[in-house]
């Protein structure tokens, strides 16, 4: 067991036992040993850990209060983020189709259904002319190999010319979001005046390999020329070739499961599981009211062949704090805190955006709905800090733009899980995790509930990997028009220790 999963279990089974005065009994940790992480520095020196499980433990985050529905934000007047002399890049429109559960309506189609239904909702909201298009990006996580690029395939089923490139990026759950600021980086340079972004994900449906052994054999076999050779090849069969290579939500470069590292974050962060099941409640309620409210209006309709009109997300599910501690732990068993309630669902969906130059959607006739303004990705430790993106992206945007968290009105975050998230809050507003993990003075602050995920997030809305980003610009931009607000912000982490977040402007109105 490693170093990290011995101190975890240390967390877990209440062997660091703290008093009312923050101090902790070591429980036979040898003197010599060497931390290496967040885990293994903040247990290095046990009146440090006192300091680390304190320090994020004494503003609790499971105030009811907190978990309330936004106040509709207040108009503000604010400076525009546009810089002279470079083209200001605009959201015409984003339109997704309803994310379902996996295994459900969507599970007989292929990624390039779902992709090109997303590309057809958006071409009849917008009635944009399929000639005017300059480029294609879908984003993708998981590929099916029969059309590895999926943008190509969906763009030619939704009826685009096919003199119009198209080309499909990835970035685990960032991968939307790297086909956005791709085609703001085509328009920005001048390469393109007109590009759909979007992305897409079929978890119903993902490739289970042959085992290695039994891929090899059969290239070997057909590469025999004689039956001797095939006859030679096939003696060597073995019943445990037929062992599948089942995918799973894992790091290469860890071997750890997404869902075993929330754990150990929200272990790290003194996140309880009271916390997580509020917060998870809170996502549900929040997109069951918006739903109900029509506020989600980018989701668009799509008929499933051969079944019937799918309108909405199936995966809202408000339910009790009651029940949903009723449910035993997911990953790190007994004692995780982390469940299949207060983590985000596998998802089937597809979303698309029309992205295009300010000049161009005005000779077009177009409203835009929201500037696209500054971005960045950050990556860090895989280990210890994989779902930290958005505590590492958030300031340097702000920076890059010029802002401080006051002046965002809408918060547009993922969620992976309820943990991720609150542990993102925890470490965002302390200034000494900015001081010893980040290089900074000063930490950034958490951002205030009131404005944050205010419809609901990944965790109730679900999260088709590959689509997630234009979800969440989308949500951005619709809410600031709603709520009267100027700055939204989005924020994701994703697989690889990596993130990402964009400041989305209301156009104005």
């Amino acid at each position: 067991m490693t170093q990290s999963l011995v101190l975890c279990s240390f967390v877990y089974m209440g062997h660091l036992l703290y008093d009312v005065g923050g101090n902790c009994t070591r429980m036979g940790i040898p003197k010599d040993f060497r931390m290496t992480s967040i885990l293994t520095y903040t247990l290095k020196n046990l009146p440090s850990t006192s300091k680390w499980a304190l320090r994020f433990s004494l503003r609790p985050l499971s105030c009811s209060s907190q978990l309330r529905a936004a106040p509709a934000a207040q108009t503000k007047s604010k400076k525009t983020l546009a810089k002279p002399n470079i083209r200001n890049i605009v959201v015409v429109e984003g339109v997704r189709i309803p994310f379902l559960q996996s295994g459900t309506s969507y599970k007989e189609l292929m990624p390039h259904d779902l992709a090109r239904a997303a590309l057809l909702g958006l071409l009849h909201r917008t009635s944009v002319p399929k000639d005017v298009v300059d480029y294609i990006i879908f984003g993708t996580v998981i590929q099916e190999v029969k059309t590895s690029n999926v943008a190509r395939e969906a763009a030619l089923g939704a009826g685009f010319s096919d003199k119009t490139p198209a080309h499909t990026v990835t970035m685990a759950c960032i991968s939307a979001n790297q086909a956005m600021t791709t085609g703001v980086g085509l328009i920005a340079s001048g390469q393109c005046d007109v590009v759909v972004a979007g992305g897409v994900e079929l978890m119903s449906d993902v490739p289970i390999r042959h085992s290695r052994k039994m891929r090899k054999m059969l290239l070997d076999l057909n590469k025999a020329k004689t039956l001797g050779q095939r006859l030679s090849l096939i003696s060597k069969f073995r019943l445990n070739f037929l062992s599948p290579e089942l995918p799973a939500v894992a790091e290469f470069s860890t071997s750890e499961t997404m869902g075993h590292s929330a754990d150990r974050l929200a272990a790290a962060f003194a996140v309880s599981r009271l916390d997580q099941d509020e917060y998870a409640l809170r996502s549900h309620s929040l997109a069951k009211k918006a739903q109900d409210e029509g506020l989600l209006s980018d989701v668009v309709p799509f008929k499933v062949p051969g079944k019937d009109t799918v309108t909405k997300d199936n995966g809202i599910r408000p339910s009790s704090l009651e029940q949903m501690a009723k449910l035993k732990p997911a990953f790190i068993k007994p004692y995780g805190t982390v469940t299949a309630a207060n983590s985000s669902f596998l998802t089937d969906g597809a979303s698309a955006m029309l992205i295009m130059a300010e000049e161009k959607a005005l000779a077009m006739g177009y409203k835009p709905k929201a500037y696209l303004r500054d971005f960045v990705y950050v990556s860090q430790d895989p280990k210890d800090q994989l779902l930290l993106g958005p505590t590492y992206a958030t300031p340097k945007v702000l920076e890059r733009a010029g802002l401080t968290m006051t002046d965002i009105d809408a918060f547009e975050f993922h969620e992976a899980f309820s943990g991720q998230i609150l542990a993102n809050f925890k470490a965002m507003d302390s200034d000494w995790f900015a001081q010893n993990y980040m290089g900074r003075k000063t930490k950034v602050g958490s951002p205030p509930l009131e404005k944050f995920n205010n419809w609901g997030g990944s965790l109730s809305l679900g999260h088709p990997f590959g689509a997630t980003g234009c979800r969440l610009v989308m949500a951005a931009a619709n809410r600031l028009r709603k709520e009267g607000g100027q700055y939204g912000l989005v924020a994701a982490c994703a697989a690889g220790g990596q993130g990402h977040a964009m400041i989305v402007e209301a156009y104005p109105k």
